[in-house]
């Protein structure tokens, strides 16, 4: 057979992918490999939860509600503990921290401790739950600051730059994974019939023609005049561009996918709707900083509006923040109607 025929029908697990980029690196302990795998696993089994959702009644709320004041969901919880379990005892991480959960989560005292702090939101777009809408789970890898000893709230409040990994899962119509480790963003579909991650997209870079933009415009007159403006702007509005698409399902995971791979911009900006609470809704820990690192590895961008988003200083562990993701000359044109019109 052929080398560009071998290459066709040649199988690239999860796994391998990511031994095979560990390989480029000789000074690699194999620590980060593992954990990104531990992560894999942990979407296959979040995964054959979604997947069963109503027959294995776990469809539904709790009579809890989480830091963000937001009922927790079923799956949440799930999810939520599915991921902490599977990483509290490998002596891999320092500490870890949940989009669930008011303080980081420490690793129990009788488990050895890691070098690297884990981050997640362990399921993205759960208010879609009960309507069979893509959901996922976001994660970020760190290096920790502290020297030795448990990890500290400190090791989690890095900027994006300091990022090591990020990445997603989303479970829709197929269960992806999607990660970097800073040498490009790569897709993984779960095949269901052997129960593992195969690489099914090598290398992505968000097109330079976009098709969408994302943004739910039910809050559109609680904007800023320039965010009014630079919807109009991506509707042909104004003249000055071919009109994009709208699609907005209300699920950052799906809705940030979609324009990773079609191209496009989303954005969730701050709003006067109520002026009591900060300024955008979105997490930066565990939602913007983790999705920032993979436009950008992508040819892509993020910002705030008016600031680099891997660039901004944690100053709390649920911080929120404005987000405009994609496209990086669409996200560019965002900060340019922002900064002219406020």
């Amino acid at each position: 057979m052929k080398d560009d025929q071998a290459d066709h029908y040649r199988i690239t697990t999860i796994e391998k992918h990511i031994l095979d980029q560990q390989r480029q690196y000789p000074e690699a302990t194999g620590i980060l490999t593992s954990l990104l795998y531990d992560i894999a696993l942990a979407g296959k089994v979040i995964s054959s939860k979604t997947t069963r959702a109503g027959l294995a009644e776990i469809l539904g709320r709790t009579e809890e509600v989480n830091i963000q004041g937001e009922i927790v969901q079923k799956l949440d919880q799930f999810a939520d503990l599915t991921i902490y379990r599977l990483n509290d005892h490998t002596g891999r991480l320092a500490v870890l921290a949940s989009e669930e959960n008011e303080l980081p989560l420490p690793i129990p005292e009788h488990y050895p401790i890691g070098k690297y702090v884990l981050l997640y939101d362990p399921l993205d777009g759960s208010s879609n739950i009960d309507f069979n809408i893509p959901i996922g789970t976001i994660f970020s890898i760190y290096r920790r600051l502290s020297e030795s000893g448990p990890g500290t709230l400190e090791d989690c409040l890095q900027p994006g730059i300091n990022l090591v990994a990020a990445g997603y899962i989303i479970y829709g119509s197929s269960t992806m994974l999607v990660y970097s480790t800073g040498d490009g963003v790569h897709g993984f579909t779960l095949d269901p019939s052997v129960g593992e991650f195969l690489l099914s997209h090598h290398d992505i870079c968000i097109p330079h023609d976009p098709t969408y933009f994302s943004v739910n415009l039910g809050y559109r007159k609680y904007w800023s005049e320039g965010v009014k403006r630079y919807t109009d702007y991506l509707q042909g509005l104004d003249g000055k561009r071919k009109a994009l698409s709208l699609r907005y399902v209300g699920s950052l995971v799906a809705d940030f996918h979609r324009n990773l791979l079609a191209g496009g911009v989303f954005y969730y900006p701050a709003d006067n709707k109520d002026p009591g609470k900060p300024a955008g809704k979105l997490r930066l820990l565990y939602e913007a900083a983790p999705l920032a690192f993979l436009a950008e590895q992508a040819s892509g961008y993020a910002s705030d509006g008016a600031h680099r988003i891997l660039n901004i200083e944690p100053e709390a562990l649920h911080q929120r923040t404005p987000l405009f993701i994609g496209n990086r000359d669409l996200v560019e044109k965002a900060e340019e109607f922002i900064h002219l019109y406020g």
